[in-house]
């Protein structure tokens, strides 16, 4: 089946954004929602909440009829025959995925299994729709262990050192092998560096269950009381102040990162055909659309360390954070930062926010949600 043409308005496109009641994938429904396109949610709840797409339609402005909320897993043969049956889907963006480093190593068959097995199953009941468009949520723990920083497309992978880490790096490929053995399909890979920080209204955030994995969302419960001290793992790399260097992204910087990834897609921005390892250049189609496989690092291409961001949530929250030293974790590095060229050069897309500003926005919404959707 001839793949859907996304050389259309956004008022005339739908995308469904698997994943979208969690943190990145209910804030790319805010600007998909901006931008005019309509937009089904599915989403499992399994970590996330159904609140979040109630108020992503309040910041949008949007009822159902713009933002469907379908509530099931991308495991689910029959549920996704039905959306894709009962709705004109022209694009996917997908988030769906358990993603809890430490988790993944002790379930690794359910990380395998979700995350592979249900993108296998999208895929193909997408394929028999004529829907071949993906944006996919990858991760930059595809590159491993870089060899050099900072990290550029064409870096080369290397192992991940955990099961979730080689389901991004697996599905890559599987979603890349699409593109070999069909010239229809239009896929744009977007490697994430570390998304922090909230939408400026408050009302949608990072809502993690339990204790936090990542370095913010724990600043953020510290600041807030719930927890008594952040825990920093080792003070003695070659940095600055000997603190781990990486590089932290805005998350609506983020979203709008996959909104221009669509735009790519449709051949509505960019200089020419993709340029680079980082991508697979693909005949253009007779509508002007791309095809093929683009590959894009999405972070600000600036580093800051874990006493930087501290202080930087102590700024926005108004009083200093107390910190732990503690011993290095194994398997982190000392410096990982992005370099960004080349999604600014393709998709026209560059970061806009600092990190003053993503801890401004991360505190607003811990302190206005103490305890996340809940509240």
């Amino acid at each position: 089946m001839t793949n859907k043409s996304l050389a259309k308005r956004p008022e005339d496109t739908c995308v469904l954004v698997t994943g979208g009641a969690g943190f990145i994938g209910s804030h790319t429904c805010v600007e998909l929602l901006a931008e005019g396109y309509r937009v089904i949610v599915l989403d499992d709840l399994s970590n996330s909440s159904k609140e979040a797409v109630r108020r992503v339609r309040r910041i949008a402005g949007a009822g159902g009829e713009r933002c469907a909320f379908v509530e099931g897993s991308i495991l689910d043969r029959d549920l996704l025959g039905r959306v894709f049956a009962e709705n004109d889907v022209d694009a996917i963006i997908h988030f769906a995925g358990f993603k809890a480093v430490g988790e993944s190593v002790e379930k690794p068959l359910e990380y395998y299994w979700n995350n592979v097995a249900g993108t296998l199953v999208l895929c193909d009941v997408a394929r028999a729709h004529g829907v071949k468009n993906v944006v996919f949520s990858s991760s930059a723990t595809v590159y491993g262990e870089p060899e050099f920083v900072p990290i550029t497309e064409d870096c080369p992978k290397h192992a991940p050192t955990n099961p979730y880490g080689q389901t991004k790096s697996m599905l890559e490929q599987v979603l890349s092998d699409l593109y070999a053995g069909d010239g229809e399909w239009n896929v744009v890979l977007l490697r994430y560096f570390n998304p922090i920080g909230a939408h400026p209204s408050g009302l949608i955030g990072e809502d993690p269950k339990g204790i936090p994995n990542n370095l913010v969302p724990y600043v953020a419960q510290v600041a807030v009381g719930k927890l008594a001290a952040v825990g920093v793992f080792g003070d003695d790399y070659p940095t600055p102040d000997g603190t781990g260097v990486r590089d932290y992204i805005h998350v609506v910087d983020l979203a709008r990162g996959h909104v221009a990834a669509l735009r790519w897609m449709g051949g509505k921005v960019g200089t020419g055909e993709p340029r680079g390892l980082g991508s697979v250049a693909g005949e253009p189609a007779p509508d002007g659309t791309r095809r093929g496989v683009g590959i894009f690092n999405l972070g600000t291409g600036r580093g800051s360390s874990v006493l930087e961001v501290i202080a930087a949530f102590s700024r926005a929250c108004g009083r200093e954070l107390p910190y732990v030293i503690k011993p290095r974790r194994a398997g982190d590095i000392a410096v990982n930062y992005a370099a960004c060229d080349k999604a600014r050069d393709e998709l026209g897309w560059v970061a806009e926010y600092d990190l003053d500003r993503m801890c401004e926005d991360s505190w607003r919404w811990q302190s206005m949600n103490p305890d996340g959707y809940a509240s």
